[in-house]
């Protein structure tokens, strides 16, 4: 399932393809996303390693666009906040998908 907000084989095979890692992993992620979500909607102090977060854990899961977007915006400023917020959505959205899929 690549080609999406997500590179899914890209992590199927990182993990070797254990199911339960990927779950595991991606539950990871959308917990994390929640809080970054709120943090992104109100940016001030710790922008920078905000953006720099999302974008490590956003290339490990092959989360390309995303992490691109996050690596803009850490070099960048907080007007960039609604374009990480975007991609972080599509992101969490493909992610829920997959998971419907697999389990």
């Amino acid at each position: 399932m690549s080609g999406g907000p997500v590179d899914f084989e890209y992590l199927e095979t990182y993990t070797g393809g254990d199911q339960r890692v990927i779950t595991e992993v991606l539950a990871l992620f959308l917990e994390q996303a929640s809080g970054w979500t709120v943090r992104l909607g109100d940016p001030g102090e710790g922008w920078r390693d905000l953006n720099h977060t999302i974008k490590g854990a956003a290339r490990g899961i092959g989360a390309v666009a995303l992490g691109e977007a996050a690596h803009r915006a850490e070099a960048g400023d907080p007007s960039r906040a609604p374009e990480v917020l975007a991609a972080l959505g599509e992101v969490q959205a493909a992610i829920r998908e997959y998971v419907k899929v697999i389990s």
